[in-house]
């Protein structure tokens, strides 16, 4: 790589407090992304915050009109009004967009793209393709990216390892973490969990329910955004993403009272007995860890700091002969920002558009 190339690569995270911001910083420093500077926006409030990027001291800023200037790639991480405020913005300085939010996730405009999976889901226009980035200088406007979130990448995960296998149906249920709500929904369990030992009143302010000693299958209706958006959120990016491609899974979510760590169970039914050990390589081959025979089934707390999703060993169906279940886990947190980090290397790896 050149040094001007180097030079160029200037990232700034928008929403660089909250629990996705944190991570996409520290996965561009553990996997030493070739960044000339990290910027830390966030809304006037929280700037001014002193933190550290690349092991130097630094603040976060305010998010300005100019805040995107020489910026190489810029990644949206906190609220979806970021990213509609100020996502052309961001464009029009030269940047390339990685929404992680999800608001980009059916824009015509952008790309979602999932790099482990690329070896199964071929790319193709607006789905999965990574294009060469405008030149520096160019007035082409890079394409923006979403990089979708934990329940999506699993989800389509399922998908693309069942694929060849043409299941006759598959069916994802999900056991998000509260973290996807970000801090304060941590914040909302860890007071919750408290208050209930000590026979004190919850608070309710996130979810408008009790998480805490409990799964939901809907929050409370004074919760934004409802249950059922975020359920059809996942269903409808998965669809997207995966449709016409492979087996679309059937989506049910419940909300898990766990902090961290997305834990998951898939279902697939198939014509025939399916040789289970080749279903394990398929999910091996776009990076997965299956857990060896006799290790314990993966967890939530098990897979904490893991890039990969975990698996256990997979499962015949006791009273459908040619069912199978899928048990997985991996750090919703990290898989997320991973996945967003590899949309920019590959993209700084490809030649740029002149």
């Amino acid at each position: 790589m050149s040094s001007s190339r180097t030079k160029a690569n200037r990232v700034a995270i928008v929403g660089a407090s909250s629990l996705r911001g944190r991570e996409v910083k520290l996965i561009l420093e553990d996997r030493n992304f070739p960044a000339s500077d990290i910027i830390l926006l966030d809304e006037p409030t929280i700037a001014g915050t002193l933190t550290e990027a690349a092991g130097e001291p630094t603040f976060i800023r305010a998010l300005e009109e100019t805040s995107f200037e020489q910026s190489r790639f810029v990644f949206f991480t906190g609220s979806q009004r970021d990213v509609e405020q100020n996502w052309r913005k961001a464009q029009s300085s030269g940047a390339t967009v990685i929404d992680l939010t999800g608001f980009l996730a059916t824009s015509p405009e952008a790309t979602v793209s999932i790099p482990a999976l690329a070896t199964v889901f071929l790319p193709r226009p607006g789905i999965g393709s990574l294009k060469s980035p405008a030149a520096p200088g160019s007035s082409q406007l890079s394409t923006p990216y979403s990089a979708p979130g934990a329940g999506v990448i699993v989800a389509c995960t399922v998908a693309a390892a069942l694929a060849k296998f043409s299941p006759l149906r598959t069916v994802a249920l999900l056991f998000p973490p509260v973290s996807e709500r970000d801090q304060i929904a941590v914040e909302e369990l860890e007071s919750q969990t408290t208050n209930l030992l000590t026979f004190r009143p919850i608070s309710r302010k996130v979810f408008d329910a009790q998480v805490a000693f409990n799964l939901l299958a809907g929050y409370g209706q004074d919760s934004r955004p409802t249950f059922q958006e975020v359920k059809s959120a996942i269903a409808r990016d998965v669809a997207h993403y995966a449709g016409e491609r492979a087996q679309v899974p059937a989506i049910q979510l419940v909300q898990a009272p766990a902090f961290y760590g997305y834990a998951f169970s898939a279902f697939a039914e198939f014509a025939a007995p399916p040789n289970l050990g080749q279903l394990e390589l398929a999910f091996t081959n776009l990076g997965a860890k299956v857990a060896a025979a006799g290790d314990p089934p993966p967890s939530n707390a098990s897979v904490a700091t893991e890039n990969e999703i975990h698996l256990a060993r997979i499962e015949s169906d006791a009273n459908v002969p040619n069912g199978i279940w899928i048990w997985g886990a991996a750090d919703n947190l990290r898989l997320s920002a991973i996945n967003a980090v590899r949309i920019a290397e590959e993209l700084n790896a490809a030649p740029p558009v002149q």
